[in-house]
């Protein structure tokens, strides 16, 4: 019986650890950078994922104490923190960032960088659609941002060459 109900003596602890790691994570990603639970891109989830392990397996665990469950956490939340702040350098950017696509220009789309992307067209239009836009000769370009978002530059804006960052970004990922 004492596999199914465990050890009744226990049971306040775990409860207790439980909850002080799950405050221990709610203050730590209250004091992280918001985007560390929005637009996640790839460490974003694994620091997510890590912390939710921790909160979901040291309660739980008769061999690890709060106190090692909360630092864990914290040195894997410090560690985003970090790489959150090393991004700032090109070199660390391009390791951990997508770059942004140029998916479509002038109304046509580019597959070489739609499968780069992984995207398929179906994908494309069911983004474009929630932008509101019917058809490709709608669009100048349709760029796929690092956080997986897509911006669409509709053909019937004016082209304005102080939007030198749009133009920017359109070379750029015109050029990879």
């Amino acid at each position: 019986m004492p596999e199914i109900v465990g050890g009744v003596s226990t049971l306040g602890w775990v409860a207790l650890k439980a909850l002080l790691l799950f405050l221990t994570a709610v203050v730590a990603f209250r004091i992280a950078e918001r985007r560390t639970i929005a637009e996640m891109n790839a460490y974003d989830f694994v620091a997510a994922v890590a912390a939710g392990a921790i909160v979901g397996r040291v309660p739980n665990s008769s061999t690890t104490s709060y106190l090692e469950g909360a630092v864990t956490l914290i040195a894997i939340l410090a560690a985003h923190a970090i790489l959150s702040r090393l991004r700032y350098a090109k070199p660390v950017a391009s390791l951990v960032d997508h770059p942004p696509r140029l998916l479509v220009e002038n109304g046509h789309v580019i597959d070489r960088q739609m499968r780069r992307s992984g995207l398929t067209t179906d994908d494309l239009f069911a983004l474009l659609r929630a932008n509101h836009v019917q058809t490709l000769s709608e669009v100048r370009y349709v760029i796929y941002e690092t956080r997986g978002r897509i911006s669409v530059i509709r053909a019937d804006e004016p082209a304005d060459n102080s939007k030198s960052d749009i133009l920017r970004v359109v070379t750029e990922a015109a050029a990879t």
